[in-house]
């Protein structure tokens, strides 16, 4: 089968999706992607849920551990499992 010019698969889009959303895409994908979003149902349902989740993760007030401060646990866990293990 040929490979069309301008119209892409449901996979090729949400690949593009993906790369859309972190600023990855060229504007011809872009421009492919508005394409393929306007008639399938899929990839629009992908698309909204993907912009959807991206804005929760950017809205959450998410706190991480520092490096240092996880070495800290993870040594203290292994130290508490080798206790357990001498047992």
């Amino acid at each position: 089968m040929k490979k069309s010019f301008l119209f892409i698969t449901c996979d090729e889009a949400k690949h593009i999706c993906d790369k859309a959303q972190y600023g990855e895409a060229t504007a011809w994908e872009k421009a492919k992607l508005m394409l393929r979003i306007f008639y399938c149902h899929v990839t629009r349902t992908y698309s909204k849920k993907n912009t959807k989740l991206s804005e929760t993760i950017a809205s959450s007030k998410v706190q991480c551990l520092k490096t240092e401060e996880r070495n800290k646990l993870q040594m203290a866990l292994e130290k508490e499992l080798s206790k357990q293990k001498q047992q």
